[in-house]
């Protein structure tokens, strides 16, 4: 794996320091495995869906639990009442953990499990404050907002 060099973003982005450094963290961080499979949807401007394959999974086994800008997705699969003799096992019944880093302002709005896809529905609400604004300019050279 090629290792990249991201100090020129620290000393070239004044203010964006936390964006090089997610950068920086996501390239060193381990990879993820890749059970279960997934989907990300971007249904409007600002809503996204994350649809997660869970088959084998009940709701009682599943723990969504979003904290600052992480979103973490347990499956904790039931010990079984008793030993199974399989002569083939495709399904895989087994326990995972999933992160997703968030970002800023999006939060989790709702989730449902249906047919064995777990649905996580996100929001993105940037508060009025941080919202872009028009600023007009009056002929004394006085700002008024528009």
């Amino acid at each position: 794996m090629r290792n990249l060099d991201l100090s020129p973003l620290y000393r070239s982005f004044i203010g964006l320091d936390h964006l090089a450094s997610m950068v920086d963290n996501a390239s060193r961080q381990e990879k993820q495995p890749s059970y279960p499979p997934y989907n990300i949807e971007l249904l409007a401007e600002d809503k996204y869906r994350i649809t997660m394959a869970v088959a084998g999974f009940v709701e009682e086994e599943l723990d969504i639990e979003s904290q600052q800008n992480h979103l973490i997705i347990k499956g904790t699969k039931a010990k079984p009442t008793q030993e199974k003799e399989f002569l083939y096992q495709g399904i895989a019944e087994r326990n995972f953990e999933r992160k997703f880093q968030l970002g800023d302002f999006v939060k989790v709005i709702d989730a449902s499990i249906e047919n064995g896809l777990l649905h996580i529905d996100l929001l993105r609400e940037v508060p009025e404050a941080l919202k872009p604004r028009k600023i007009a300019i009056n002929k004394k050279g006085k700002l008024i907002d528009g």
